[in-house]
């Protein structure tokens, strides 16, 4: 059989010799550490161990603090505690920080030998009963993608598709990885026919799902309430796949009340999603109502610059009494200490809005910084990154704050992203916007089947830069690139997080309704 490598730290190994050695007769490879801080450092760079055998008595730092710090590390690896104390609390401490097994020292080779196959088989179980489970759903996932679906079955399907991929990153089945990849590729094709197909009549409002412009009417302003604060955190560029990796963080301080799914507007791109979230308007009107607000692509400067502004316009059209409210935009890691040494601040106002942008940089910067790019090599990496960055972030420690007051939060994004892969080919004067997965202009040539085009931009409540400007948006995990140094710019771009076109990831995005859970 394969080997199984095991990590086991005690500071007494050297009287583990025997134990030690019928465990590699059996066929189990062991790396052997005599504390804490080492078993941390060989976890951290090891990816083969599967299993951990802790010592809870070590000098040093503990093995109850050893196996805190190596859930932060990996909280799936199977964890069986070594301990010659009894006492009861110890145990409930252990099991608490979610070990899988305990044995009382003496230990003798068989009973180690028990342990070993109960929990490696455990976790092999939960893989087996994973892979059997999406292979009987695959059938009916294939099926349901062809079947016609309105917005609303767009957006459970969806959601089905990201809780299986993520149930699969815990499992070493590279081939049912394979098939889910192919099985979404396929559904986000189906998906982007199916909006380019609706999207004109949405615009006139013939049975739209929520879409940005229609957020804060829709589900925001009818849930506040009038008898204590409300705190909304938009995050900007949060994918619904990274949201269900911090639900269960959240989880822990705020209970979730009711979690709403909307449609970005295209371009699902910052200038235009988040300026309708704020403005309740389609970007045209913003264009019309409040020129001095709106800044086309081709115009130098700020494009969100007033979103606190329109947030007010907004306020006083649709609500009938008034209230005290805040806009707060954390930009950087100033503006994020500086939020969570006021937190508190908040629980002053009706209603405080705070747009937190770390998001949206990550993915950007992963397109310049090659640390980035190792760190978020693929969609699982992605959300794990962002797992581990909201765990250290201000944002997160200033949520906990909030929650031993008497607030409501809610929590959404404006648009998400998507890993691209397929290059296009477009020709375009310099008038042209730069995103690569939307184009707006007047000379525009491209590859009809890799866009949703728009040639009259207010029949979807775009603004024209000029008479003759269209636009086009990417579908699928197509990128735009021009002849000039193409492939250059093709090897810079490929296996990027961007958005701005049409796809399930950056237009289907969370609204959460959440409770303190104090």
């Amino acid at each position: 059989m394969a080997k199984v490598k095991i990590l086991w730290a005690d500071d007494e190994i050297e009287l583990l010799k025997p134990q030690l050695f019928f465990l590699e007769k059996k066929g189990y490879e062991i790396v052997q550490v005599t504390n804490g801080y080492d078993a941390l450092d060989v976890l951290a760079e090891d990816k083969e161990v599967e299993v951990v055998f802790l010592d809870e008595s070590m000098p040093g730092i503990t093995g109850l603090e050893t196996l805190e710090k190596i859930r932060e590390i990996d909280k799936n690896i199977p964890i069986i505690m070594i301990t010659k104390n009894e006492a009861e609390d110890l145990m409930e401490q252990a099991i608490g920080s979610q070990i899988d097994d305990y044995l009382i020292k003496p230990v003798n080779p068989n009973q180690i030998l028990l342990s070993l196959k109960k929990v490696m088989d455990n976790k092999m179980l939960v893989s087996r009963k994973t892979a059997i489970d999406y292979q009987q759903e695959f059938r009916k996932i294939s099926m349901e993608i062809n079947s016609g679906l309105d917005h609303e079955e767009w957006n459970q399907l969806y959601l089905k598709i990201i809780d299986w991929e993520i149930k699969l990153d815990n499992s070493d089945n590279d081939q049912l990885k394979e098939i889910l990849n192919s099985q979404k590729k396929e559904a986000n094709r189906e998906f982007c026919k199916y909006v380019s197909k609706k999207y004109h009549a949405w615009a006139d409002g013939d049975n739209a799902p929520v879409q940005s412009h229609d957020l804060f009417k829709k589900y925001l302003f009818p849930q506040l309430d009038a008898e204590r604060p409300n705190v909304l955190v938009l995050f900007d560029n949060l994918r619904f796949d990274q949201w269900r990796i911090l639900e269960p963080i959240i989880n822990e301080f705020y209970r979730v009340e009711k979690e709403h799914k909307f449609y970005s507007i295209l371009p699902t791109a910052t200038q235009y999603s988040r300026n309708a979230i704020f403005s309740g308007l389609l970007p045209r009107e913003i264009q019309s109502e409040f020129p001095q607000y709106w800044l086309n692509d081709n115009q130098k400067g700020g494009k969100n610059q007033y979103e606190g502004q329109l947030l007010e316009k907004q306020l006083d059209r649709l609500l009938a009494d008034k209230i005290k409210w805040e806009y707060i935009k954390v930009r950087n890691s100033a503006d994020a200490k500086n939020l969570n040494d006021n937190i508190l601040n908040v629980t002053q106002n009706d209603l405080t809005c705070i747009v937190y942008n770390f998001i949206d940089m990550l993915s950007h910067a992963r397109t310049e910084m090659e640390v980035l790019k190792e760190l978020a090599s693929d969609e699982k990496a992605y959300r794990s990154l962002t797992r581990s960055w909201f765990l250290n972030s201000p944002i997160w420690n200033s949520l906990q704050v909030l929650a031993e007051k008497n607030i409501k939060l809610f929590i959404t994004t404006d648009h998400g992203t998507i890993r691209v892969s397929q290059p296009s080919r477009v020709l375009a004067d310099r008038e042209t916007s730069t995103n690569l997965r939307y184009k707006v202009g007047k000379n525009l040539n491209y590859a009809k089947q890799d866009v949703l085009e728009v040639t009259d931009p207010k029949k979807v409540g775009l603004p024209s830069p000029n008479i003759s400007s269209k636009f086009i948006f990417a579908t699928e995990d197509v990128f735009f690139l021009y002849p000039n140094n193409y492939n250059h710019y093709n090897k810079m771009y490929t296996d990027t997080f961007q958005h701005g076109g049409l796809s399930m990831q950056e237009m289907i995005c969370p609204f959460v309704e959440l409770e303190p859970r104090k």
